[in-house]
């Protein structure tokens, strides 16, 4: 179980930890502390709704179709080259430092719109959770192990971040960490895809 827990989990967090409008909302809020639990909830339970989806749908056309789980493996590990590749020249280049300050208080309702439009209406969250880490899935023993790390990962980044914001906020007032994050990120995306090609 563990073998296919851990990869599933490393996986899902290299994804989600790709800064984005969704990440930087959730960060934004938790340094305002304006919602948080909602914030970090709704954006884990949208996870853990295309996740399964991803695993259970994936797992079900793959056994009707033999030759899809080989295409979608190397296309799986291509498209994790080319996304450690944009973190990796992120990282290069770098990044301006996150404004979180300087907008009045929001609503509960506006918030948690604001936030599912981030997330539902984003066609990367679908790659992600629905293709990316289905079809990989499918390549472990366990897949739905697998598609449970992805999950914990997910309500583990969510709820770590908007609850630590505050806490990094000094640390994330400066470029600099923004591109060791992205580095990191490149790293763990290419040995995924490493080893989807040498599985």
């Amino acid at each position: 179980m563990i073998t296919s827990f851990l990869p599933g989990f490393l996986l899902s967090l290299s994804l989600i930890l790709a800064i984005g409008a969704q990440n930087a909302f959730v960060l934004r809020q938790g340094v305002r502390r304006e919602h948080v639990l909602w914030v970090c909830l709704t954006c884990a339970v949208s996870d853990a709704l295309l996740i399964t989806a991803g695993v259970a749908g994936f797992g079900t056309l793959a056994e009707a179709v033999p030759w899809l789980e080989t295409v979608m493996r190397y296309g799986g590990a291509a498209f994790l080259v080319v996304y450690g590749a944009q973190n990796a020249l992120s990282a290069l280049r770098g990044a301006s430092a996150m404004d979180a300050a300087g907008t009045p208080p929001q609503s509960l309702r506006k918030t948690l719109l604001t936030l599912l439009a981030l997330t539902w209406l984003n066609p990367h969250v679908y790659l992600d959770t629905l293709v990316l880490i289905g079809s990989i899935s499918a390549q472990y023993p366990d897949k739905m192990a697998f598609g449970a790390g992805a999950v914990l990962a997910s309500f583990v980044f969510f709820f770590a971040l908007g609850y630590g914001a505050r806490l990094l906020q000094p640390v994330f007032a400066r470029p600099l960490s923004w591109r060791i994050l992205d580095a990191g990120i490149a790293l763990v995306m290419w040995a995924i895809a490493a080893s989807l090609i040498l599985h």
